[in-house]
């Protein structure tokens, strides 16, 4: 990365004392926990509550030293007020943005136009802080049940800032420390009776989980971490959480989906159930019925397509110029092999974005797919018909395969350089060269396709 000289900043920072560079004493905070640690284990003073509660609150604060001063929307001046000073300032990006690099011992500091918008902490001061202060929190309310303000009052300061790490490292791409973050703040908030645990927190943690199995190219790899999405999400729906739209059944969908390899027939109807169990109670989610109509015009025996066209059918009604439930609706028909229906979805789509290339070129595709299915039964039944009858019926699915051409080359204007609308335009001109100026076009087309193959 370039090395950053701007004398603002440097200015800035030179002012401070050496030794303000790193506000994070290390030392003291680790004796702070060995104190803690000492008087948890010793058998009187690990007998009170207050003493657990004291080792919450240090293992919370070690927890939140690196990041203490940081959020995001911040002055970077903030850095500066809290006497701070960089190891090293570089020009880098945080989220596609130009961005100045602040590196510290613990973390990366990301200023973009001025303002602190994320950081990257690359260590901490010892393993498991969050999960130990979580752990003390809950010894001290089971020796004393009394102390449940206390006890709720310092695991929510934990669990605010394991959630605006949890966004901090979601920002950062890394997903799965993201995931666990969350996670760790759900278990905070559910220690005590008093406090409501935010069942977000379960979904962002799942989300996250089937993001990242998405990502992993070995499926039996991605199984694990679809596995671990489908816990929490399975855990968050079971706490009575739903999210506004009900898009968490979807995510559920994907977890027991990627988990074919390792148990299909679980994985095919659970995967099912989920998607019927969400667009039941969200009959509008157009994200879960895409689903629907993915699963079941990609999985045989899942169920059948026709099932779908009711659900469509009243979302539509609802929502008449949805472009993916157009999209989705042509599908389903093509499945069905219903194919003057899948015809017309496309055909919508064209009408909704007429500038789209698959909108048009989905149009002449399926249109293609009628007239070969035609073909197909055709010869099937040739035998029994003279030529005369064969040459009549063939005539007649040619021009069903003429009915394609303005979709195709409405599609090879828009985008030039599909081989696909190309070869087509080449093959069905040819197969319709008899007509007039069939011949013409089809020397062009060839000569197109020709010098996109050479």
């Amino acid at each position: 990365m370039k090395k950053l000289i701007l004398m603002a900043v440097a200015m800035m920072f030179v002012a401070l004392p050496a030794a303000n560079a790193q506000k994070v004493n290390t030392e003291s905070e680790l004796a702070k926990l060995s104190k803690v640690d000492a008087a948890c284990a010793d058998a009187k003073k690990g007998s009170k509550a207050s003493t657990w509660i004291a080792r919450g609150k240090a293992y919370t604060d070690a927890f939140i030293a690196p990041t203490k001063e940081l959020g995001r929307g911040v002055p970077e001046q903030q850095l500066v007020l809290a006497g701070l000073r960089p190891d090293a300032a570089y020009e880098g990006a945080f989220m596609g943005y130009p961005a100045i690099v602040y590196e510290f011992e613990y973390v990366d500091v990301y200023v973009v136009n001025g303002l602190i918008e994320g950081w990257n902490q690359k260590k901490s001061i010892k393993e498991d802080l969050a999960q130990t202060a979580i752990d003390s929190y809950r010894k001290a309310y089971e020796l004393d049940p009394k102390q449940e303000a206390k006890v709720a009052e310092g695991l929510s300061v934990l669990a605010n800032k394991l959630v605006e790490q949890g966004d901090a490292l979601n920002a950062i791409e890394r997903v799965l420390d993201s995931a666990a973050a969350f996670e760790l703040a759900y278990e905070a908030m559910s220690v005590v009776p008093m406090q409501q645990a935010n069942g977000d927190y379960l979904y962002n943690a799942g989300i996250q989980y089937t993001i990242f199995a998405s990502t992993v190219s070995d499926p039996a790899e991605a199984a694990k971490y679809f596995a671990k999405g489908e816990e929490i999400l399975s855990k968050a729906i079971a706490t009575g959480y739903a999210d506004t739209d009900g898009t968490i059944y979807y995510y559920l969908f994907h977890c027991y989906y990627g988990q074919k390899c390792i148990d299909k027939e679980r994985a095919l109807a659970k995967g099912k159930e989920a998607l019927l169990t969400g667009i039941q109670l969200f009959p509008k989610n157009v994200t879960i019925l895409d689903g629907l109509m993915q699963f079941y015009t990609a999985e045989e025996g899942v169920g059948d397509p026709a099932e779908l066209i009711d659900m469509i059918e009243a979302s539509l009604a609802e929502d008449p110029s949805n472009y993916d439930l157009w999209f989705g609706r042509g599908r389903v028909f093509n499945a069905l092999k219903q194919y003057d229906e899948c015809i017309n979805s496309f055909k919508k789509c064209a009408e909704l974005r007429p500038e789209e290339f698959d909108a048009n070129y989905y149009v002449a595709y399926f249109i293609i797919e009628k007239a070969n299915a035609a073909i197909d039964e055709l010869n099937a039944n040739s035998a029994n018909m003279g030529y005369e009858e064969y040459d009549a019926r063939n005539q007649e699915i040619n021009l069903v395969y003429a009915e394609s051409l303005p979709w195709l080359e409405k599609a090879y204007a828009i985008n030039p350089e599909d081989m696909g609308a190309i070869e087509y335009l080449k093959i069905i001109t040819f197969r319709l060269r008899d007509m007039d100026g069939m011949m013409d076009k089809y020397n062009t087309y060839k000569a197109i396709y020709d010098a996109h193959v050479q």
